[in-house]
């Protein structure tokens, strides 16, 4: 082969990846904008997940217990800083405490406490899009020593920083121990 041909053929090669690859990243590009981004409301929405009850054995009861939900927010406005420690945002995770009492529900409020309420920490995303979804785990504390009940279940709710209330979930009624 002449130089030339060597090189008119090397120089069609080269043309022909370029545009296999420029193809290649067009229909990448496509296919990647054509996904739908989720989006969600700004107010929270949570569902409950699971509760997982704990069993200690020093005490033989089931006194802790892991509560599970899942969250979406459309403007991702979940959590508190370090530096947020004054109503309102001092907590933003509301769980409330209920025994069944002789057939009747009770919302128990324990003395010398904030319940059950916690703080969850930003979650913001970065980048444009800051819808968000996830879920968040809390240890609690089941087992109410000073009660002769035993069957409970624990709401809960959480707001985000532009103090938007998510729907209130429930565990339902279940033994303590």
């Amino acid at each position: 082969m002449n130089n030339e041909i060597l090189y008119f053929y090397e120089n069609s090669m080269i043309k022909l990846k370029l545009k296999y690859l420029t193809c290649l990243l067009i229909v990448g590009g496509m296919v990647y904008s054509c996904q739908k981004k989720e989006e969600y409301p700004i107010t929270p929405e949570i569902k409950f997940e699971s509760l997982l009850k704990i069993f200690n054995p020093a005490t033989m009861v089931y006194d802790r217990g892991v509560f599970k939900i899942s969250f979406k927010d459309g403007d991702g406005d979940i959590g508190l800083n370090e530096s947020d420690v004054l109503p309102p945002y001092d907590y933003n995770f509301f769980i409330s405490y209920y025994e069944l009492q002789n057939g009747d529900t009770i919302r128990v409020i324990i003395a010398d406490s904030n319940e059950f309420n916690a703080r969850i920490p930003v979650l913001t995303p970065e980048g444009a899009n800051k819808s968000i979804k996830g879920e968040i785990e809390d240890t609690l504390f089941i087992y109410n020593y000073q009660s002769e009940f035993d069957t409970i279940k624990f709401d809960a709710y959480i707001l985000d920083r532009a103090l938007h209330q998510s729907n209130i979930v429930t565990t339902g009624w279940f033994i303590r121990n």
